[in-house]
């Protein structure tokens, strides 16, 4: 039996604010296959962003299990978390997070250091990233000189650098025009089935959504 890259049970998170308790997720199921795209969507407070958070690690549930290709990740220390979002786990953000005064080959390069990849590695292992996704012609770029599609581009090459396994997405589209949208859409998809990476992608937008193998929605922290 194939064992899902993503198996979420009941997963919940209770944050105490100053006025009051809100529960930002309530129990959210969710199994993502390698290879499979899976779009979340719903409006804006929902608990979508906080959801991917706990995917990715970045956040720890409440309640619930969650197992990333069949380890479970309660009883990880910090350390082990940290090492596990470094070499099994790659982001994409609305705002591209680029480091202005790095070139693009050295920022895409960025998550082979931190996954222990050996130097000698890293600029030929970022150059082939970026020509997959179109831009092996501006590794020598500065940011700031890039279109925001071409930005975006390039955060989807350091995010799927070291090969991770799980790609989570947070509106990766939502500061692009409907033309550079569709072709990050192309870029992102198309490495996720080249590469059996599960994507989570967060979206408001329904036409980015229709591009992704599954649509699930997310209303008061609730997932269906």
């Amino acid at each position: 039996m194939t064992v899902p890259a993503i198996a979420a049970e009941g997963l919940a998170r209770t944050i105490d604010a100053p006025w009051g308790r809100v529960h930002a997720v309530r129990e959210a199921t969710l199994d993502v296959d390698a290879g499979e795209s899976v779009a979340i969507v719903g409006p804006s407070g929902s608990g979508k962003s906080t959801l991917l958070q706990l995917l990715g690690l970045l956040d720890t549930p409440t309640a619930g299990h969650l197992s990333l290709a069949g380890e479970s990740t309660e009883a990880m220390s910090e350390r082990q978390r940290s090492r596990r979002r470094s070499q099994h786990l790659g982001f994409v953000f609305q705002s591209f997070h680029l480091i202005a005064h790095k070139d693009v080959v050295h920022n895409v390069s960025l998550p082979l250091l931190y996954a222990g990849v050996p130097m000698a590695q890293h600029a030929q292992r970022a150059r082939a990233t970026l020509e997959l996704v179109g831009m092996g012609s501006m590794a020598t770029s500065a940011p700031l000189t890039l279109s925001g599609g071409e930005r975006q581009r390039v955060a989807v090459a350091r995010a799927a650098v070291h090969d991770p396994s799980v790609l989570l997405c947070d509106e990766p589209t939502g500061n692009l025009d409907a033309a550079s949208s569709d072709l990050v859409l192309d870029v992102l998809l198309g490495l996720g089935k080249e590469r059996g990476a599960a994507i989570v992608l967060v979206t408001h937008d329904p036409d980015v959504a229709a591009r992704c193998d599954r649509t699930l929605e997310m209303r008061d922290g609730v997932l269906t």
